[in-house]
């Protein structure tokens, strides 16, 4: 089984560039499930995407302009959402801002070469 460290210390653990204007931390994970901190720069867009993952996600501070299949919502600090597994969805950072997501199963895909986080 794969797992993270048991501890991610925000001073320790690095951001990476996912993006223009979009950096991510992740921030602890097993094959089940896996948190991430998302920053956004104002103007970042976290394309419109789907995938297989259930996805939860606590709006940390910021505003956001977020898309979930054909409804647009505005989303700020304290919001939170839902996405569907295969559900097209993205948003466009209105106020610079940090996304807290979880995903289950956990996104494989995020991790580096070096799974040592």
């Amino acid at each position: 089984m794969i797992q993270s460290n048991l501890f991610q210390i925000e001073e320790e653990t690095e951001w990476e560039t996912v993006g223009e204007g979009v950096q991510r931390k992740v921030m602890g994970f097993d094959s089940t499930l896996m948190m991430a901190k998302v920053k956004f720069a104002k103007g970042g867009v976290g394309a419109l995407h789907n995938h297989a993952h259930a996805q939860v996600a606590y709006v940390e501070s910021g505003v956001f302009e977020m898309t979930m299949g054909e409804t647009v919502r505005i989303i700020r600090k304290g919001d939170g959402y839902y996405v569907p597994p295969f559900t097209v969805h993205g948003c466009v950072c209105l106020e610079e801002g940090i996304l807290i997501d979880a995903f289950s199963p956990a996104r494989l895909d995020f991790l580096s070469a070096d799974s040592d986080k």
